[in-house]
């Protein structure tokens, strides 16, 4: 009895489990050494090839650049072969007897859609290091309007490349904006965040403001006493200034007061108010049900009409407003040139008139004076 309540309770999941004396705690599981690698005897596994859009003139003297150094590299770090199809105009990887990894497969077909996308060949290689992953943001489908897209995506790179090369700085990624797609290479941290500014940037928000973001953010971080508090006292607050709407409509009647009274000076009637004056009544019950244009075609007699008839009907109302947008056109180009009302210069006689009343209320004023002197004389006589 006493040797069982010795024993130590062992979970029921874990009682198969043998000890493992060459597994201590000061090995590093996720680092990789090619000492101590074991290669793999599974058969080969070719990763599907990627049509390249590059023209086969460029992709064999790219592929001709690389070839060498790139075999080398993978037979000695990775164990894949790459193979380059000129007449399909198509690339692929695939393992080897060496392959030791078998999540490189995927590396490569990473590597493949970078070198489709433009990336230089040095630069398309480094993502075969486990610290670095790509990302390959679509931007085609986001604007519809052309130039409108154009400038935008235009707006990512920036005068001389200056904002592509201050995000590339403050993410530590590889930036290359190339037709619709945007590929980056960096820590999956920089991925998020270039992600956020090039689709931000695609939907109207500048760059700088992440920018600058980003620049802030940087500065706190190398701050230990911020490291457990919220960073949204300093960060900016880019908001637009959205306008009451009581300060929307005196603007929007200062605009109408203004153009009414260009038009009386023209001799053009007022423009009316929109808006009705007298206040809405609540009912609880919906509105009456609106005729359709059938019925108004029924009672205006328009429904019976021929075809050419309806016709010349809709050409005289067209012409009828094309004649009210033209008039009201003029009156708007008149307005411009109304005369602002000016003073005119007083003549020879008026300025001799206006002499003449000044003199005589000098004169007047004087004589007060006098007047209140003398009376001031005397009561000081009168005293003494």
């Amino acid at each position: 009895m006493s040797e069982a309540e010795e024993a130590p309770i062992v979970n029921k999941n874990k009682r198969h489990r043998k000890e493992k004396p060459w597994d201590t705690d000061d090995i590093d599981h996720g680092k990789s050494t090619l000492s101590s690698l074991k290669i793999t005897k599974a058969g080969r596994s070719p990763r599907s090839p990627l049509l390249l859009r590059s023209s086969p003139n460029t992709v064999k003297n790219t592929f001709g650049k690389f070839g060498v150094p790139l075999q080398k590299h993978s037979n000695r770090m990775c164990g894949i072969a790459c193979t380059l199809d000129l007449i399909h105009g198509s690339m692929s990887v695939r393992t080897t007897r060496k392959t030791y990894d078998p999540y490189v497969i995927l590396k490569g077909r990473d590597m493949i859609k970078l070198l489709a996308r433009g990336v230089n060949v040095g630069q398309a290689v480094k993502i075969l290091d486990d610290s670095v992953a790509c990302d390959i943001i679509k931007i085609g489908n986001i604007v519809r309007n052309k130039e409108r897209f154009v400038k935008r995506r235009q707006r990512i790179i920036g005068p001389d490349g200056s904002t592509l090369k201050a995000i590339e700085l403050l993410t530590q990624c590889y930036v290359l904006v190339q037709g619709s797609t945007v590929s980056v290479m960096g820590p999956y941290k920089g991925l998020k965040e270039v992600r956020r500014i090039v689709l931000d940037c695609m939907k109207n928000i500048h760059p700088i403001y992440r920018i600058k973001e980003l620049m802030i953010k940087r500065e706190l971080a190398k701050d230990p006493a911020l490291a457990t508090e919220s960073w949204d006292r300093f960060l900016p607050k880019f908001r637009k200034r959205h306008l009451k709407t009581s300060e929307k409509t005196s603007k929007k009647n200062e605009k109408l007061a203004e153009k009414n009274a260009a038009r009386e000076a023209a001799g053009l009637a007022p423009i009316q108010s929109t808006k009705d004056e007298k206040k809405k009544v609540y009912t609880p019950f919906p509105p009456a049900q609106q005729p359709r244009k059938v019925d108004l075609q029924l009672e205006s007699g328009e429904y019976f009409l021929k075809s050419k008839e309806k016709e010349a009907r809709e050409a005289q109302r067209r012409k009828e407003k094309q004649e009210e947008v033209t008039a009201e056109k003029q009156a708007k180009r008149a307005e411009a040139f109304v005369a602002p009302a000016e003073t005119a210069a007083p003549t020879v006689e008026e300025k001799r008139r206006r002499k003449r009343e000044k003199a005589h209320d000098d004169e007047g004023d004087a004589e007060d004076d006098k007047s209140k002197r003398k009376k001031k004389k005397r009561r000081t006589e009168e005293e003494s």
